[in-house]
């Protein structure tokens, strides 16, 4: 449960580039392609919920615990993935989603339930894998044509063929991470006033959790 702790409390920033300006929170579907590691699928949540609440800041998506040669050959434990910034300005944000609160819960859950030790925590190359998880999420927001076999171990070809399938349903961004991050302006003050005085928002190079599903 450790990774879905870190995923929680994430305070900050605005909902994205070419995106409606509303209180909510936006999906943001992102792959990675080769560098220093492998091909890539994984998702950002950013914005606040339409019920308030803190606003969100993440990234999130699911891998193999351990990159060892066993996993060419059958199942073995996988663990949610939270992207550190540098890894994420270096993937590129192909397109997004603005979510109801429902919408959004729906994802904590599915976070929730692939997270370390869940049953669907469990990482197959072929049909169980980045590419799996970030289908689901697209499932969740309403988006159709999602059943790809052959692309399942092609993250960026998997997500174009969403895009395609879904043309008026998505906000297409096709950009690389730094410019799309870039793009971004704050939803919160830059500082927040508690009983005891001003308090600057404190940042970090690790991204916070995402917030625990609700009950």
């Amino acid at each position: 449960m450790r990774p879905l702790f870190r995923l929680i409390a994430l305070l900050g920033l605005c909902l994205g580039y070419a995106l409606p300006a509303q209180a909510a929170v936006t999906i943001t579907f992102w792959n990675h392609e080769l560098g220093n590691s492998f091909p890539h699928a994984f998702v950002t949540l950013r914005g606040v919920p339409d019920a308030g609440g803190a606003p969100v800041d993440t990234n999130v998506g699911f891998t193999a615990k351990s990159l060892t040669p066993a996993l060419l050959f059958g199942p073995v434990a996988g663990r949610l993935d939270i992207a550190r910034p540098t890894y994420v300005g270096s993937s590129d944000a192909q397109f997004a989603v603005v979510m109801t609160d429902a919408q959004y819960d729906a994802v904590l859950r599915l976070v929730a339930a692939w997270s370390e030790g869940k049953p669907d925590s469990v990482y197959r190359l072929s049909d169980h894998n980045c590419v799996t998880f970030v289908k689901e999420a697209a499932r969740i927001v309403g988006l159709t044509g999602l059943d790809q076999p052959r692309l399942m171990k092609k993250p960026r070809s998997y997500l174009k063929a969403v895009v395609a399938a879904n043309a008026g349903r998505v906000t297409v961004l096709d950009l690389h991470g730094k410019a799309y991050l870039a793009s971004l302006q704050p939803i919160a003050p830059a500082t927040v006033i508690t009983a005891t005085g001003s308090r600057g928002i404190v940042t970090s190079t690790v991204p916070p959790a995402v917030p625990a599903a609700p009950r």
